[in-house]
């Protein structure tokens, strides 16, 4: 054999040898990451659980709290409305009587200036 027929098998020989370890090295990384993706999903999911559980309960809070800030302004709103309405009749009355004080002043003035016109 040649020269460069042994120099070309051993340069070969040495491609397929580190050809074999990167693989090798590539493939225990892969490995590696498919356990610590795993881990993760495993971790994720407990931390899922652990949320939903810890939410419900707060979320029931919350919801009877807002529940309970809505009867607070329904029965504020019927309230106001009631005081509305005595406010308006209470108004309409006023209206009425000072209607019939002006009226009256005003009849009564008329009157006066009646009787100091015919004198």
């Amino acid at each position: 054999m040649d020269f460069s027929q042994i120099a070309l098998n051993q340069g070969l020989t040495f491609l397929v040898w580190v050809t074999s370890i990167v693989l090798v090295v590539v493939a225990v990384f892969l490995v590696k990451l498919l356990i610590d993706l795993s881990k993760l999903s495993k971790n994720l999911n407990e931390t899922s659980l652990m949320i939903n559980t810890e939410l419900k309960p707060t979320l029931n809070e919350l919801n009877e709290t807002l529940h309970t800030i809505n009867e607070l302004v329904k029965s504020t709103d019927k309230g106001v409305d009631n005081a509305k309405v005595i406010i308006e009749k209470v108004i309409g009355k006023t209206k009425l009587l000072s209607e019939s004080i002006v009226g009256g002043f005003l009849k009564g003035f008329v009157a006066m200036l009646g009787l100091f016109s015919k004198r």
